[in-house]
């Protein structure tokens, strides 16, 4: 048996559609079935968690629940000793997390409007019910990510965990995509950004005359993330801040505003918090130009040109990219993109952008697309051109095309072995109570019951 939790923690999607739902509201007699260390599992929580797989088409048995109940054990065990550990989180990721969950299921039922009437909760309420959780949840992934944090696997084991994969359990890979790109960003023209400069100078003006900054960053910034929190982005390392952002927070005075400071991601103004060693607590109030449609003919007339360029032979895709790409991730490989999940440059559907994706599955190899709209880890808009190098079909795994699959396949087994020594360890040493009903359940481990 494998357990869900010990290489992803149960997901959010899961716990969202169980947590805010009116499945709370079904008249389930709660009672505490389980406590680890200080945390405790409640009789709902298993319920929940039931009606969700059953929800999904998963098939039950007399056992699932006793399944469940080990997931979750595994789940508090873990939450417990990142508290020992004094593991945390900024408000910051918690937040940004919330939103990127949030804009997924608001792009699922259509808009954020319908998801408040799903619920019948208002965007803030559904945040609130989230935040804890999504809390747990990173606590949990980071305890984890230390357990496991020097497993390393070489050649050798890559190799060996490949031969021992009977030729009926190989994977099949799906269809995988690399490309090469040319990005062009519509330009921020003069008056754009003297406009933003006014905004954020007459923002500044008010705080300094004594208007509370928390409430005006609610109300302007552009950073909806931390907006809500206002503006504030919890205790963070100079390492976790961009530069210009970190000179200017960490030069500040409990309570002052900096002056305005330009970023990759736009204008800011900032008020230091607080001052904690190496550590800086900052609110912030980000705005960004506004484009016309004039700068966004702009770029897309240069994307046009620089296509023409390729298509006569005058300069090749690699070089064009090199020479006139403003993505400084994939400027010097000459526009080929790398995948972060994996750390190589091929692609299945599922990693790609849905905007990449819809011109990269039309795409013949070595055919240049027509320019077209996306946007960069910044969610700031980018216009681009793709130019697909190779498509590798659906296979079995093979270690001449998959190493690199077939090695964080290899890296995730010895890292579940070495968490599993790790639970081990822990049930002798951790305070674990199972309601007696639940002490007849057949675990897959040995040490819950005591």
């Amino acid at each position: 048996m494998k357990f869900a939790l010990l290489k992803y923690p149960i997901t959010l999607i899961a716990i969202f559609l169980i947590s805010i739902s009116t499945i709370k509201a079904q008249n389930v007699i709660d009672q505490i079935v389980a406590v680890v260390g200080g945390d405790k599992i409640l009789l709902s929580d298993i319920e929940q968690e039931a009606l969700r797989m059953k929800m999904q088409g998963a098939m039950s048995d007399e056992n699932s629940r006793c399944r469940i109940l080990e997931e979750m054990l595994i789940h508090k065990m873990l939450l417990h000793h990142s508290k020992i550990d004094s593991i945390t989180v900024s408000d910051f990721m918690v937040e940004g997390e919330i939103d990127r969950r949030l804009k997924y299921f608001t792009n699922q039922v259509g808009s954020e409007a319908a998801l408040e009437k799903y619920f019948n909760k208002n965007i803030f309420q559904i945040k609130d019910d989230l935040r804890e959780l999504v809390r747990e949840t990173q606590l949990t992934q980071q305890m984890r990510s230390k357990i496991v944090d020097k497993v390393n696997v070489t050649p050798d084991d890559v190799k060996r965990f490949f031969k021992e994969i009977p030729k009926d359990s190989l994977p099949l890979i799906p269809e995988q995509y690399e490309y090469r790109q040319i990005c062009i960003y519509p330009p921020a023209s003069t008056d754009a950004k003297f406009m933003v400069r006014e905004k954020l100078l007459e923002l500044r003006e008010r705080i300094i005359k004594g208007e509370r900054f928390a409430p005006l960053a609610v109300a302007y910034s552009e950073d909806r993330a931390s907006a809500t929190k206002g503006g504030e982005l919890g205790m963070r390392s100079r390492e976790e801040l961009v530069k210009a952002f970190a000179d200017a927070a960490f030069n500040l005075k409990p309570g002052q505003v900096s002056n305005i400071v330009e970023t990759e991601y736009g204008f800011h103004i900032i008020q230091l918090i607080e001052k904690r060693g190496d550590q800086v607590n900052v609110r912030h109030i980000l705005m960004k130009p506004t484009f016309t449609s004039s700068m966004y003919l702009k770029a897309q007339n240069k994307l046009d040109s620089i296509t023409t360029l390729i298509q006569n032979d005058s300069i090749t895709f690699i070089k064009a990219a090199q020479k006139f790409s403003e993505d400084k991730k994939t400027i010097m490989s000459g526009g080929l993109v790398i995948n972060p999940q994996t750390g190589t440059s091929l692609f299945e559907k599922e990693h790609i952008q849905p905007a990449e994706f819809f011109t990269i599955k039309n795409l013949q190899p070595y055919v240049i697309s027509e320019p077209f709209e996306s946007r960069d880890q910044h969610a700031n808009v980018v216009f681009k051109v793709v130019m697909v190098t190779r498509i590798i079909p659906a296979h079995k795994a093979n270690l001449d095309d998959d190493y690199a699959i077939i090695q964080l396949m290899a890296k995730g087994t010895k890292e579940q072995e070495k968490f599993m020594e790790w639970v081990k360890q822990k049930q002798k040493t951790t305070y674990i109570r199972i309601d007696s009903e639940l002490k007849k359940c057949d675990f897959e481990l040995n040490g819950w019951i005591k």
